[in-house]
């Protein structure tokens, strides 16, 4: 794998301390530290589950309590999530706490990261299932030995209908389940390998991993494999669990949800799985997260749409809208395909929620080409925009293109996009007020004001909505009115609080 310089650089930049050795107590005691995306936090409960079920003490650093040894699962997406990874290990190193390093950084680079950063000891994917074992030889001085980076895809079947069963290393995220017994309550069946490390209404489930597509900005499928699909009755299972652990909307995770069941030899697993999954006593939302929109077929919009406690949110990955550059990331589509998949939404759910992200100043973009996204945008109605300067990735064919522009015309694009972003994602918000909203109650601000989402705002990333009523709890679903739009983020009264309620 290249790229080892730049690791070697930030790594560097940012190093200012050593660990020192501490003698190993009776009482194992470990702190894990989440960094990046959602999947990663499904992870870190895993992780969390097998130390568990092994004995280890699991303490929040956050609140100062001190641990043996701290995990931080790593991201490294992007050079920025490169950088706050290694600024994380230095900061639980400068507390004189053994750290191991997991997750993305440390599966994309392994023995590299381990000789640019001595202060952590490194672990794989294919660690995770002897995580409790290795933290061991960490508290008893011994030197883990880092893995060499290799590209994760060649681990699986290029066919996709090959792959089942045929996993040649671990993939995060992807426990399996025994049967219930006839009676057995979910919450109190056979133990699963994860442990939710923070508490609320809402949860993250995992239902793939990997990616199949080469899209030449993104270096995921080297480091995360390629695409392989949970069976459909462990992801049941595992949302029937959480459940039982009180959570109310299930947030279903992939690099690819699109994608869902192709390795299983159906390509419509996901219109099934989503009643499935919305039929679980307990769970009032089910929400998709990250579809391609080139695979986006008119039944997953039905089921999306018309499904009962399945929310029409639409987290559609369109990257740009000018058809020729797209071409150049290897992706489909162009402004004109993306406006008609919008109205293909809305025209089965009006008020649909829609966000996607998008990338400026990828190599040889043009003015003309950056206006036709500027375009694009001012017609979509988009709830959330993402925004994101291109920077060159360790191992991805970008990164070999030509035409790279200068970083000051790609910030200077970023500004203006954002500008824009942000003055549209208000105007949609405004769209809403005097609309009523179903609202998920997930923390108390003070007596009769809380905070929640509506069903177009996906958990930390589209904006929340506060709401002011009398008799609700948290995990409740509250119907409200909005009665005013701040940017993204929504203000709503229950019936009982507006002005003119008898």
């Amino acid at each position: 794998m290249n790229g080892g310089s730049t690791l070697v650089t930030v790594a560097t930049a940012a190093h200012q301390s050593s660990l020192s050795l501490e003698v190993m107590s009776s009482r194992r005691t470990v702190s894990l530290v989440t960094l990046g995306c959602a999947r990663n936090e499904v992870d870190s409960e895993e992780l969390a589950g097998r130390l568990a079920a092994d004995g280890w003490d699991l303490v929040d650093s956050d609140n100062g309590e001190k641990a043996d040894v701290v995990v931080v699962n790593t991201c490294g997406f992007i050079e920025a999530a490169k950088r706050d990874s290694i600024e994380a290990l230095l900061d639980a190193a400068d507390e004189g706490t053994k750290v191991v390093a997991a997750g993305c950084m440390a599966e994309r680079y392994g023995s590299e990261l381990a000789t640019a950063l001595p202060e952590a000891q490194v672990l794989g994917f294919d660690d995770y299932t002897e995580i409790s074992d290795r933290l061991d030889d960490v508290l008893e001085g011994r030197t883990l030995v880092p893995h060499d980076p290799r590209d994760r895809r060649t681990l699986l079947p290029i066919s996709p209908a090959e792959r089942p069963g045929r996993q040649a290393a671990h993939v995060p995220g992807h426990s399996g389940f025994e049967p219930l017994p006839d009676g057995v309550a979910p919450a109190s069946g056979p133990p699963v390998a994860r442990r939710r490390l923070g508490g609320g209404p809402v949860a993250n489930l995992k239902i793939a991993s990997g990616c199949d597509r080469r899209c030449t900005f993104c270096a995921i499928p080297a480091f995360r494999g390629a695409y392989i699909s949970r069976r459909p009755d462990d992801v049941v299972r595992e949302a029937e669990w959480l459940s039982g652990q009180g959570v109310r909307e299930l947030f279903l995770v992939s690099e690819n949800s699109t994608s869902y069941g192709k390795d299983l030899g159906d390509l419509r697993a996901l219109e099934a799985l989503l009643p499935r999954l919305s039929a679980v006593e307990g769970i009032e939302r089910v929400r998709v997260s990250y579809l391609q929109p080139a695979e986006v077929r008119p039944g997953l919009i039905e089921v999306l749409a018309g499904t009962p406690g399945v929310v029409p949110y639409f987290d559609l990955s369109f990257q740009h809208a000018s058809g020729p550059l797209l071409r150049r990331m290897r992706r489909f589509g162009d402004r004109k395909r993306f406006l008609e998949l919008l109205a293909a939404v809305r025209a089965q759910a009006p008020e649909a929620g829609i966000r996607s992200n998008f990338i400026v100043g990828f190599p040889g973009e043009t003015e003309e080409e950056f206006a036709e996204l500027v375009s694009f945008l001012e017609d979509a109605r988009l709830d959330a925009i993402g925004v994101f300067g291109y920077s060159d990735e360790d191992g991805t064919e970008a990164a070999g293109l030509e035409g790279k522009l200068p970083e000051e015309i790609v910030a200077e694009r970023v500004e203006r996009l954002s500008r824009l972003a942000e003055e549209l994602m208000a105007q949609r918000s405004e769209e809403r007020i005097g609309s009523t909203v179903e609202v998920l109650i997930e923390a108390e601000l003070d007596d009769g004001t809380f905070e929640g989402r509506a069903a177009h705002q996906a958990p930390e990333v589209d904006g929340s909505t506060i709401v002011y009523g009398h008799g609700l709890t948290v995990g409740d679903m509250a119907t409200a009115t909005v009665t005013a739009a701040l940017g993204a983020d929504l203000v709503a009264e229950t019936a009982t609080d507006l002005p003119d309620a008898p």
